[in-house]
C-alpha cells in the first residue's frame, strides 16, 4: 500500500498542493496534519499513518521536512522505519 503524509504549519495554509503531488505519486491513502509544526510531537494524523504502515508499504512525503523539522527528529523517524523492516 502506498501512503502519503502532508503537513502544513498554520491552519490558514492549505495542504492541497501536497495532496495533489502525493496522488500523482500514486498514494492510495493520504494523512494530513493541518496547523502542526514539524517540531511538535503532537501530529495525530502522522501517528495514525505510522500505525497503518506494514512491511512492504511505502510512505511518501512532498518534501523531507514534512517528516520533521530537525535532523534528529528525522533520524528518529527513520530508525522507527528501520526497526519495522
Amino acid at each position: 500500500m502506498k501512503y502519503g503524509y502532508a503537513r502544513v504549519l498554520t491552519e490558514d495554509q492549505n495542504a492541497s498542493m501536497q495532496r495533489t503531488a502525493l496522488k500523482k505519486f500514486g498514494c492510495e491513502k493520504i494523512f494530513t496534519d493541518d496547523g502542526k509544526s514539524g517540531a511538535t510531537t503532537d501530529r495525530p494524523e502522522f501517528q495514525k499513518c505510522l500505525k497503518k504502515l506494514s512491511k512492504g508499504d511505502s510512505l511518501t512525503v512532498w518534501k523531507l521536512d514534512r517528516l520533521g523539522r530537525s535532523l534528529r527528529d528525522l533520524m528518529m523517524v527513520l530508525d522507527d522505519f528501520k526497526e519495522r523492516s
